[in-house]
C-alpha cells in the first residue's frame, strides 16, 4: 500500500547550516572550492534540496596536506585527551541527533525511525571510541637473552581515508573516525555523491568541537567525483589506509590500488544475505526478522536480507503470511509518521531491481507478489517501488549476484546440510542467520561447518548490528573489520620492542659472532 504525504517541515536544514550553495571541501576551514556544481534532489518527491560545490584535484591537495600536518601533531596528543574530544563530538552529536535523523532520512530515502536509528549509532561508536582511549593495550614478552624485555605497543598510523556509500552516510563515516581518532590518526573523507549533505552536516557538527582549538583539519572532507578526487585518494602515500565501503567490484579497484603501493585496505563491500528456517523455528519471530531484514531501508543494507532457504514442510505457511504483509507494507514519505518504506536512492537504483525480476523471469522463477514502480500521493517525483517476494534457484546467475533493493528470493531446502551447502554457495560473504528451537542446529550453524560470513546470529535476522561487535564479511564482501571489539588496530601500526638493561650484548638464538 502507498501513503500520501503532506508538506514536509525542512527546518532541519538551516539547523544544520545546510541552506544556499555549500563548499564541498573542509580542511579546518570551507574552503572556496573550484569543481563543478552539484545539485542534491530528496529521493523522496525529487525535490532539490542543496548544492554543493564539488572539491577537485586542486581542493584535494589542501585538504590532504592540511590532514597530513594535523597528524603530526595529533599522533602526539595523549590517547584519553583524544578521547575526551571524541567524547564531546558524541555530544554534539546527541544535541542534534533529530536534524541529523532528518536529513539522513530525506536525502538517502530510508525511514525517520532508521534515520534517527543510524545516527544514534554514530552516537554509539564514540561512547565506544571514548573507552577504548584508555584500552589500546599491547604486550609484555618475555626475553629468551638475559637482562633483555620485550614489549609490543601499537602508534597512530597516518591519514585515514574513508569513502563510504550513500545507504549509511553518517554511521560508516562515524565507524571509521571516532575509532581513528582516538587511535591518533587524522581522517580523509570522500562520502557518496548521492548523499553529501549528510556528509557536511555531519563534519560541521564535528567541526564544532575541533576547530576552535586548531584541529578542525582532523576531519577532512572532499565531496567530488570518484574519478578525480577518489582517485586522488587512492594514489596518495600520505593515505596509509582506505576504508571503503560499496560494491564489491569498486573494492576490488581499491584493494588493486592500494596494494600496488603496499597501502592498507578495510573493505566493506557486497552482501547476499541468507535467513535459514528449519521446521522447528519459531516462525513468527522469523517472519517478522525477515519483515525487516528485506524491506527495511527499502532493501538497500549492505546486511539487508536478500535469500531465505526454507525446509518444504514451513514453506507455504511461512512465504504465504509474508506474501499478504508485503501487499500492506506502507510505502511512501519516509518522514512520515506509519511509512515502513521510503524511496530508493534514485531511479537508476529502482532499473537495476526491475532488471533483476526480469532476470528472474527469464530463468524460471515465480514473482510470487510486489516488483512494480508505483508513485505515492504527494511523491509522485520519488523513487519508489513495492517489495518483490521470488522463488527462484539458489545457483541462478542473478541469485549469485546481490540485487541492492527490495528483491527477496525464496529457495528451498531439504535439511540443515543442504541448507548450510546452499548458504555458502554465493561469492559473497557478510551476513547470516538461522531460526531453529535446536541447540545443535544453532551451534551447528555459528561452527566452523557452518556459516561462512563475517556475522553469523541465532533466532534474528541479517541486519542491525551493534556497535560493540567487529562488522565485516568475508569472500568478495571484502574481509574487512570496523566497529567494536578490537576493530580498532587496524587504524594503528604494531610496534615489538626489545630492552638491553644489562651490560652485555648477548644474540639472539644463542648465535655467537665475536671477532676473538
Amino acid at each position: 500500500m502507498t501513503t500520501s504525504t503532506s508538506t514536509v517541515d525542512l527546518s532541519f536544514l538551516a539547523e544544520l547550516g545546510l541552506e544556499g550553495t555549500l563548499s564541498g571541501a573542509y580542511n579546518g576551514s570551507w574552503l572556496s572550492c573550484n569543481g563543478s556544481k552539484l545539485t542534491v534532489n530528496s529521493p523522496a518527491d525529487g525535490s532539490k534540496i542543496g548544492v554543493i560545490e564539488q572539491a577537485n584535484a586542486e581542493d584535494y591537495e589542501k585538504v590532504a596536506a592540511a590532514a597530513q600536518e594535523a597528524f603530526l601533531r595529533w599522533r602526539e596528543v595523549p590517547a584519553p585527551i583524544r578521547g575526551e574530544y571524541v567524547r564531546r563530538i558524541g555530544e554534539e552529536m546527541r544535541k542534534h541527533k533529530e536534524a541529523l535523523g532528518k536529513i539522513v532520512s530525506w536525502e538517502m530515502g530510508k525511514i525517520l525511525q532508521e534515520g534517527l536509528g543510524e545516527v544514534q549509532e554514530a552516537i554509539d561508536i564514540a561512547d565506544f571510541s571514548v573507552g577504548q582511549s584508555r584500552m589500546m593495550y599491547g604486550l609484555s614478552m618475555h626475553s629468551e637473552r638475559p637482562q633483555h624485555a620485550m614489549r609490543e605497543q601499537w602508534h597512530p598510523l597516518g591519514v585515514v581515508g574513508v569513502i563510504s556509500a550513500f545507504n549509511f552516510p553518517s554511521a560508516v563515516w562515524a565507524w571509521n573516525s571516532m575509532l581513528a581518532l582516538v587511535c591518533g590518526d587524522s581522517c580523509l573523507w570522500k562520502p557518496s555523491s548521492k548523499t553529501p549533505l549528510t556528509a557536511i552536516a555531519m563534519t560541521k557538527v564535528a567541526a564544532k568541537v575541533l576547530e576552535p582549538e586548531g584541529w578542525g583539519a582532523l576531519i577532512g572532507l572532499v565531496v567530488g567525483r570518484g574519478s578525480e578526487v577518489g582517485a586522488l585518494m587512492l594514489d596518495d602515500k600520505r593515505v596509509p589506509l582506505v576504508s571503503a565501503t560499496g560494491s564489491c567490484a569498486m573494492g576490488k579497484h581499491v584493494a588493486e590500488k592500494l596494494a600496488s603501493r603496499y597501502g592498507r585496505t578495510i573493505l566493506e563491500l557486497g552482501g547476499n544475505n541468507a535467513a535459514v528456517i528449519l521446521e522447528d523455528a519459531d516462525l513468527e519471530m522469523a517472519f517478522r526478522s525477515t519483515l525487516f531484514g528485506a524491506v527495511g531501508t527499502a532493501g538497500q543494507r549492505c546486511t539487508s536480507t536478500r535469500r531465505i532457504l526454507i525446509q518444504k514442510s514451513v514453506k507455504d505457511e511461512f512465504v504465504s503470511k509474508l506474501v499478504e504483509f508485503y501487499g500492506k507494507v506502507p510505502i511512501g514519505n519516509p518522514l512520515a509518521d506509519g511509512t515502513l518504506m521510503g524511496p530508493l536512492i534514485d531511479q537508476g537504483a529502482v532499473d537495476d531491481v526491475l532488471a533483476s525480476i526480469e532476470n528472474v523471469k527469464a530463468a524460471g522463477g515465480k514473482i510470487l507478489c510486489g516488483g512494480e514502480q508505483v508513485h505515492p500521493e504527494g511523491c509522485e517525483g520519488g523513487t519508489y517501488m513495492t517489495p518483490c517476494i521470488a522463488e527462484v534457484q539458489n545457483e541462478w546467475q542473478v541469485v549469485q549476484d546481490e540485487t541492492f533493493g527490495p528483491l527477496l528470493y525464496i529457495i528451498e531446502v531439504e535439511d540443515l546440510d543442504d541448507a548450510i551447502a546452499k548458504h555458502n554457495d554465493v561469492p559473497q560473504g557478510l551476513s547470516s542467520c538461522i531460526f531453529t528451537s535446536n541447540m545443535r542446529h544453532a551451534e551447528r550453524f555459528v561452527s566452523a561447518a557452518g556459516s561462512d560470513c563475517g556475522i553469523a546470529n541465532v533466532n534474528l535476522g541479517t541486519s542491525g548490528a551493534e556497535i560493540g561487535g567487529a562488522f565485516g564479511g568475508e569472500k568478495e564482501t571484502g574481509g574487512g573489520r570496523e566497529s567494536g571489539s578490537d576493530a580498532w588496530k587496524a587504524y594503528m601500526r604494531r610496534q615489538t620492542n626489545t630492552i638491553n638493561w644489562g651490560t652485555e650484548l648477548p644474540l639472539a638464538q644463542g648465535i655467537s659472532f665475536d671477532l676473538d
